[in-house]
């Protein structure tokens, strides 16, 4: 049998990075809750405002919560009133489910993605809100890798989707690639991601590799 491994843990500290990164000190499980909580609050809120990753920076007195997203103004606001109003709402959640919460000062970073097309992440999404319209699983993987490829840092993609594809009876799993894709190379910046479509007839798992090129020191 095959050994599968998440491709990002496969490449982290060499062409990756940790999204949690900082110093935590004598209060690793209380710090380590109140990123889920942060992470998991923030995927809810800005679910329709794009958002490819969510980073967590911790220093001694300061929290740094970078959001990367392919619509910031639709975070931003007019006059950055969106960002404040979101940052005083992560502080009353962390209250709220994090008890003998130590004070600190929250900082909110806005990153724009620029191309949507060449993360992972965002692709997935789409894809999820096509199949949520009822749109055929083979047009959206087929017209996805095709937006995807016509990228010029993009040397491979692969899209997979599994479920009742269709809303078919039985389950069943398909894929579709394009290009060159060496997931077993661990200098290949591959970006992955995966996403789930709410459909009434099931979930529609969906995951997307993303092939940039190799990585050398």
């Amino acid at each position: 049998m095959a050994h599968k491994v998440h491709p990002k843990s496969f490449r982290i500290k060499g062409t990756g990075d940790w999204n949690i990164r900082g110093f935590y000190g004598k209060k690793m499980p209380q710090y380590l809750e109140e990123d889920f909580c942060i992470k998991d609050y923030l995927r809810k809120k800005l679910s329709e405002a794009s958002v490819a990753n969510i980073e967590i920076e911790h220093s001694a007195n300061k929290l740094n919560i970078i959001v990367e997203t392919a619509r910031p103004g639709l975070i931003i606001g007019r006059g950055g009133e969106g960002v404040e109003v979101l940052k005083a709402d992560v502080e009353k959640q962390i209250k709220r489910k994090i008890k003998n919460n130590t004070k600190r000062e929250i900082k909110l970073e806005i990153k724009e993605v620029r191309n949507p097309w060449i993360s992972s992440a965002l692709v997935a999404q789409m894809a999820a809100q096509q199949i949520e319209k009822r749109i055929p699983f083979r047009q959206v993987i087929k017209k996805s890798l095709e937006r995807v490829m016509t990228n010029r840092e993009v040397k491979g993609v692969r899209m997979e989707m599994s479920g009742r594809l269709n809303g078919i009876e039985i389950a069943r799993r398909e894929w579709l690639g394009q290009g060159r894709l060496p997931r077993n190379t661990i200098r290949a910046d591959i970006d992955y991601a995966q996403d789930e479509a709410q459909c009434t007839y099931g979930k529609i798992g969906i995951k997307v590799w993303i092939y940039k090129g190799d990585k050398f020191e």
